[in-house]
């Protein structure tokens, strides 16, 4: 749609490593660009990971991408398992509740929840 946003893009540093981990939790599909691209759509946001020594940390000043979860205990075990690492883990806030996660390369990425 015209002037709204459409595409995101992550740094990843092991793109193999980056579409096992999102295929595993969130069950995503990929479409390869040569070796150094690969694609994701049909997740609330087409985007993309490119090859890079970089990571997305909201820190550092980059954009925080959070999902969401109608299971967020369920979603962060299935994080855990599939090799991400919690950095902050479920608390509370006004109008529900979030965790933040980095994926193995590095992406930090939250879920939250209006589920209390």
């Amino acid at each position: 749609m015209h002037e709204k946003i459409n595409y995101v893009e992550f740094p990843s540093n092991n793109l193999t490593a980056t579409k096992q981990f999102f295929q595993q939790v969130f069950g995503w599909k990929f479409e390869d660009f040569g070796e150094q691209y690969t694609a994701f759509s049909n997740q609330g946001l087409d985007g993309g990971f490119y090859q890079a020594d970089l990571s997305s940390v909201a820190k550092e000043g980059s954009a925080l991408i959070v999902f969401y979860s109608n299971a967020l205990e369920t979603t962060r075990q299935k994080i855990i398992q599939a090799g991400g690492i919690i950095t902050q883990d479920i608390f509370t806030f006004p109008g529900g509740r979030r965790f933040h996660f980095t994926e193995p390369c590095g992406n930090e990425l939250a879920v939250w929840s209006d589920l209390l």
